[in-house]
C-alpha cells in the first residue's frame, strides 16, 4: 500500500480512504460531503467492519496510509473515529452503527460516490 500523498485534497483523501476500507472488506461504506452543512469536517467516511478486531485492523491500514490527528475507540473496536481534520472516518461494529445512527442524523448531506 502507497503512503498518502501530501497533496490529497480532503475529497481525494476520503475516497482513498474509503478504497482502502473496502480492499480491507469494510462493509456499506458511505462518504457523506458535509462541506455546505457543517464547520465539524468536510467529509465522513462511515463503514462497518465484521467484528471489533477488523474494525482495529481496518484502522491500524489506515494510519498507516496517513496518519490521522486524532484516534478515539481503538481499545473497544465498536467504534473506532480517525480525524483527519478534513476528513472523518468512522469504523462501526453493525449493533454499534444502528445504535448511533449517523446515516440518520447526516441523511440530508450529499453522497459521494466511491
Amino acid at each position: 500500500m502507497s503512503k498518502k500523498d501530501s497533496n490529497l485534497t480532503p475529497l481525494r483523501l476520503a475516497k482513498e480512504l474509503a478504497r482502502i476500507i473496502e480492499d480491507k472488506k469494510g462493509e456499506d461504506i458511505i462518504i457523506f460531503d458535509l462541506r455546505d452543512i457543517s464547520p465539524i469536517t468536510d467529509f465522513f467516511v462511515i463503514a462497518t467492519g465484521l467484528s471489533d478486531i477488523h474494525n482495529r485492523t481496518i484502522a491500524e491500514y489506515l494510519s498507516d496510509f496517513a496518519a490521522p490527528d486524532h484516534i478515539e475507540g481503538l481499545e473497544g473496536g465498536g467504534w473506532i473515529l480517525l480525524d483527519y481534520i478534513d476528513v472523518i472516518v468512522h469504523l462501526f461494529s453493525k449493533e454499534a452503527r444502528e445504535f448511533y445512527g449517523l446515516e440518520r442524523l447526516w441523511g440530508d448531506a450529499p453522497r459521494i460516490k466511491l
